[in-house]
C-alpha cells in the first residue's frame, strides 16, 4: 500500500515551521526586570538598554504624582500610650539625679534617697500587680 506524497510531506512541513519557535524558547530569559510607576499621560520607556531587560510600567492617575504613598499616609492612631501622670513622673525622676534624697553617687545628700528609691519602686510594682489582678 503506497502512501500519498502530501501526507508524508505535511509532518515535515510542520516540523520546519515550528523550528524558529523552539529556537526562541531555547534562549535564556532576561536577567533584569525594571518596574516603573508612570503618572498621567507620561509614556512608558520602550527603549531597552539591552536584550537582558524587561520594563514593566504601572500607570497611576496624575493626581497621585506628588502625594505620599497610601501605605505610608494611612497610619492608625495609637490607642492608649503613656498618660500625662506617667510622663510627669518620668520628668521628675530625670531631674532628681543630683538633688538631695536622690540615691546617687553624684551630688550632695545622695545616700539619703536610696531607701526612698527602694520604697518608690516597691509601691510601683505593687500598683502594677494590683492593676493586673495578680495577688
Amino acid at each position: 500500500m503506497a502512501f500519498p506524497r502530501p501526507l508524508l510531506l505535511a509532518p515535515l512541513a510542520m516540523i520546519a515551521a515550528l523550528a524558529p519557535f523552539a529556537a526562541a524558547q531555547a534562549e535564556d530569559p532576561p536577567q533584569r526586570v525594571i518596574a516603573l510607576v508612570v503618572y498621567g499621560d507620561d509614556p512608558c520607556p520602550t527603549d531597552v538598554g539591552s536584550r537582558d531587560e524587561i520594563i514593566v510600567c504601572a500607570r497611576k492617575p496624575e493626581a497621585e504624582r506628588y502625594r505620599i504613598p497610601k501605605a505610608l499616609r494611612d497610619k492608625p492612631e495609637v490607642a492608649g500610650g503613656p498618660g500625662w501622670a506617667s510622663q510627669v513622673a518620668a520628668m521628675d525622676q530625670a531631674g532628681q539625679a543630683i538633688t538631695p534624697n536622690s540615691c546617687s553617687p553624684n551630688g550632695s545628700y545622695g545616700f539619703t534617697g536610696c531607701t526612698q528609691a527602694m520604697l518608690r519602686q516597691w509601691h510601683a510594682e505593687k500598683r502594677m500587680r494590683e492593676s493586673a489582678g495578680i495577688p
